[in-house]
């Protein structure tokens, strides 16, 4: 798996330039007609790799897309919300993809509301739309919002962009209202306690290198770990997400398993270990359980 991409590399090796204000305390915002990005070179794949910092991407036209272990063909136009804990890539199918992008570090966003509290930047969300000539109007006036906003000489228009991008998230699922899945606005301890148990899950993801291991495995650790009884864990779990704290791990630890097998070359005995299992036949068993299939064979 390629190593995580810093906003200066993009800067550097997409863009030519690296902004003086890239580094400001307040964090980082731009936006980009993806014409402008692309230039004259031909499409080509972006190496499958996890970045630091957040893209909202609208891009016209059909795309295949990587993210985690999925993958997404899109037929029509793609609209990706991605984030630094996720790996991806995307391969359009025109040469010359067009459409329109903004970058964003969390540090920007800090203080103005928890977008990781939205569906689309959730475990188990959905985060890559594919959306009508109708929707990619509607998406692209936002966009043409922050082109007009970001070029102002307006003292708050960093400001005014954040607001922007909040209502970039608010289309998206007011598009596709079934993106949503959980409810972590509720102030109930419950819900309290599901959101911090994905938080700790995902935390470990993804893996990068062969010599990094989770070290949460089971569902008596996460249960110590948020100081509650295992008992309680699994009732608050298995109503908020319909699923018990053993079947949540297992099945992040099988997608975080078939995205190594799928984007490394580590052997299967360097996979089940960053996985957790000292035995490599019993991740074997473990995977072909999840997968209907073995960890060699899902390779090929």
């Amino acid at each position: 798996m390629e190593r995580t991409e810093s906003l200066e590399a993009f800067y550097r090796e997409k863009m030519g330039v690296l902004p003086s204000e890239i580094f400001r305390k307040t964090g980082h915002f731009n936006v980009f007609t993806m014409e402008d990005y692309a230039g004259e070179r031909p499409a080509y794949p972006m190496p499958y790799s996890r970045k630091d910092y957040y893209k909202i991407a609208l891009i016209r036209g059909a795309h295949k897309v990587e993210y985690a272990d999925h993958t997404y063909e899109v037929k029509q136009n793609m609209l990706m919300f991605a984030n630094p804990q996720i790996p991806y890539n995307w391969t359009p199918a025109a040469t010359r993809p067009t459409g329109a992008f903004c970058v964003f570090t969390e540090e920007y966003l800090k203080g103005f509301g928890n977008i990781k509290e939205y569906p689309l930047y959730q475990p188990g969300g959905t985060p890559i739309l594919d959306i009508t000539d109708n929707e990619v109007e509607q998406v692209m006036s936002l966009f043409d919002k922050m082109f007009k906003e970001i070029a102002s000489e307006y003292t708050y228009k960093y400001d005014v962009l954040r607001n922007t991008v909040f209502e970039m998230v608010h289309t998206a699922l007011k598009l596709r209202p079934a993106l949503t899945v959980i409810d972590t606005s509720g102030s109930n301890a419950g819900d309290r306690i599901a959101s911090l148990f994905q938080e700790l899950l995902e935390r470990q993801f993804p893996i990068e290198s062969p010599v990094q291991q989770i070290r949460l495995k089971t569902a008596a650790e996460f249960a110590d770990q948020l100081n509650v009884h295992i008992n309680h864990l699994n009732r608050v779990l298995k109503k908020a997400m319909g699923k018990t704290t053993t079947q949540l791990i297992s099945e992040r630890v099988a997608s975080e398993a078939r995205a190594l097998l799928k984007h490394t070359n580590w052997n299967i005995s360097e996979i089940a270990w960053c996985l957790g299992f000292e035995d490599t036949s019993n991740f074997v068993k473990f995977f072909k359980k999840k997968s209907a299939t073995t960890p060699q064979k899902f390779r090929v």
